[in-house]
C-alpha cells in the first residue's frame, strides 16, 4: 500500500459545552463540566480532545480555536484537533496566523481538521460566502495557508486570497506545520485529501464505506505520485452505551435528532455505536479493521450524561480496545 497508516490506535473525544444554567435567556457555556471532562480524558488515559465548528447552527457551538486554546491549558498531557472546521467561511490569511499561534499554545500537538460544510446554509449567506464554491474555497484556502505556514516571502491570487510577497509570523510550533486531516464523502474532498492533506476523518459513513474512502484516496494518490507516504486515518463516531440496546438506541436518537434538526432515527441504527461495552467494542474493532487509527468520539444521548459516559467508555471499553491493539 503507497498510503502508509500507523499500527497504534488513538482515542480523542470531542467536547460540547452544555449551557451554564439552561434557564437564563442567554446561551452560556458550562467551562466547569468541560473541565471536568478534560479531567476526565487524561485520568482514563485518552489521547486528545476534539471540538467541532459551525458560525450559526440549530444549535450553539463555542468557536472551537478558542476552546481548544482554553483546554490546552486545562490539560497539557492530551493532543487536540478540529473536527471539523469550516475554512471555507473564513478568509485563510487570519486563519493560517491563528492556527499557527493556536500550535504554539498547543506545542505542536495540534491536527486542523477540515471541511466543506454546506449542511446550513444561513452561515454561508452571513459570512458572504457562495455556499456551491465552498468546496474550490477550502482547497485555494489550503494552498494559501501551507505556504504561509513556510515562514517564507509567499504570494498567491486565487479565490480565497490574493497578495503578494508576504511573511506570515510566528510561525507553527518549531516550524513544523500541523498536520491537516479533509473530511468528507464527495470524490472530490477524496482527491483534495490525496493531494493537500495528511489524513482523512470520515463521518457518518460504516466500515465498508470508510475502506472504499481509503482505497480512492490511494489511487488519487498514485496518479501523480509512485513513493510510499504516511497518511493519517479517523472517524468522528457517535457512541451511546447503555445495558440495553434499545435504550441507548431511544436516548442517542433523540438527542442527535434535536442536535441537527432531523430525523436521524436511521443514521443512529447505522452509524452510531450502541448498547452494552461488548457491543460498542465489536464497533470500533470493524472499523480498526477497514484502516481508521484515530477515533474522535462523541457521546450521544442526554447532554448532562457525556460526562458519565466518557468514564464508562474509559473505565470499561478503553482498556478492551487497548488490549485489542496492543
Amino acid at each position: 500500500m503507497s498510503l502508509q497508516i500507523a499500527d497504534t490506535v488513538k482515542f480523542g473525544v470531542q467536547g460540547m459545552c452544555l449551557p451554564r444554567d439552561p434557564a437564563q435567556t442567554n446561551w452560556e457555556p458550562d467551562l466547569r463540566n468541560c473541565s471536568e471532562l478534560l479531567t476526565i480524558l487524561e485520568n482514563y488515559g485518552f489521547d486528545s480532545f476534539w471540538s467541532g465548528d459551525h458560525i450559526a447552527f440549530v444549535s450553539p457551538i463555542v468557536d472551537p480555536l478558542t476552546l481548544i486554546a482554553w483546554a490546552s491549558a486545562k490539560a497539557p498531557s492530551l493532543e487536540f484537533g478540529t473536527a471539523i472546521y469550516l475554512l471555507p467561511l473564513r478568509h485563510p490569511v487570519p486563519v493560517a496566523k491563528q492556527i499557527a499561534c493556536l500550535d504554539q499554545i498547543c506545542e505542536g500537538k495540534f491536527t486542523f481538521g477540515v471541511g466543506v460544510g454546506g449542511e446550513y446554509e444561513k452561515e454561508f449567506e452571513a459570512c458572504g460566502v457562495n455556499v456551491s464554491d465552498r468546496g474550490a474555497r477550502l482547497t485555494d484556502s489550503l494552498h494559501v495557508i501551507k505556504k504561509l505556514w513556510s515562514g517564507e516571502k509567499v504570494s498567491h491570487s486565487g479565490i480565497s486570497a490574493n497578495f503578494t510577497d508576504l511573511k506570515l509570523e510566528p510561525t507553527p510550533y518549531k516550524l513544523k506545520q500541523p498536520p491537516i486531516w479533509a473530511g468528507g464523502r464527495s470524490k472530490a474532498a477524496l482527491k483534495r485529501a490525496a493531494k493537500l492533506c495528511d489524513g482523512y476523518i470520515s463521518y457518518v459513513v460504516t466500515p465498508e464505506m470508510f475502506a472504499k474512502s481509503i482505497k480512492m484516496i490511494e489511487e488519487f494518490y498514485l496518479e501523480e505520485n509512485s513513493e510510499e507516504r504516511s497518511f493519517d486515518t479517523a472517524h468522528h463516531i457517535f457512541v451511546r452505551l447503555d445495558n440495553e440496546y434499545e435504550k441507548s438506541f431511544d436516548l442517542a436518537s433523540e438527542q442527535l435528532s434535536q442536535r441537527y434538526g432531523m430525523d436521524f432515527s436511521g443514521p443512529t441504527k447505522k452509524y452510531v455505536a450502541l448498547g452494552p461495552k461488548e457491543n460498542v467494542t465489536s464497533f470500533f474493532s470493524d472499523f480498526i479493521d477497514s484502516g481508521v487509527r484515530n477515533f474522535v468520539i462523541d457521546f450521544a444521548g442526554p447532554e448532562n450524561q457525556r460526562n458519565e459516559q466518557a468514564e464508562i467508555f474509559g473505565s470499561e471499553v478503553l482498556p478492551l480496545l487497548r488490549e485489542i491493539n496492543v
